[in-house]
Order: structure tokens, then sequence, then C-alpha cells
């Protein structure tokens, strides 16, 4: 009787994973990249998600839109069009490898 009757108090390892933030692996954040400058845009961030190659939940995408956003890989048009602008291109890296400083 003794067993039915106790109160079951949620221990602070529980309340803290109801409440834990989004963290998003780097892989997962690789295969937002690869999608992202593979289109170079998306007219909305639901666009984006659906079209991710396998499942993110929406708050860790979410997470990792605001990274990237944060480290100017990508930016929102005035509409909402999420646009990929990190400079990656193979040509650009080749020519500042061999290009000379000018100090």
């Amino acid at each position: 009787m003794s067993k039915v009757l106790q109160n079951k108090k949620s221990t602070p390892s529980q309340a803290k994973t109801k409440t834990s933030t989004a963290n998003p692996t780097l892989d997962t954040i690789k295969m937002v990249e690869q999608a992202l400058s593979k289109m170079s845009e998306y007219t909305s961030k639901n666009r984006l998600w659906r079209a991710l190659p396998r499942q993110v939940q929406y708050p860790t995408f979410k997470a990792i839109l605001d990274y990237l956003e944060e480290s100017n890989k990508i930016m929102y048009d005035k509409d909402g069009t999420i646009i990929w602008i990190f400079a990656d291109n193979p040509k650009l890296k080749k020519l500042m490898r061999t290009s000379k400083s000018l100090l």
C-alpha cells in the first residue's frame, strides 16, 4: 500500500531534460549547410526544412539557422528568403592562395 501512496518527485536531471535547448550535432549542421550552398536560396524556412535529406526537429533546425546567420553564412531577405552568402567558391579559394600580399 505504501508504494501506491508515495509521491513521485521529479529529480533535477528529469526537469532539465524537459526544458533543455536544442543542441545540433556537427553532422546536422553540415547537412543544412550543404543543402543551402547547393541551392543557394530557399523562399522559406519550411521549404528548406522539408528539403533536407533526413528529418531534423524544428527547434534544432532553428538553432542551426541562428548559428549560420551569426557566422555570416546566410542572410534573410525582406520577404524571408534564406540566402547562402558564404564565400566557398573553389576558384575564389585558389585565387586567395595564389595572390600576392600588398603589404
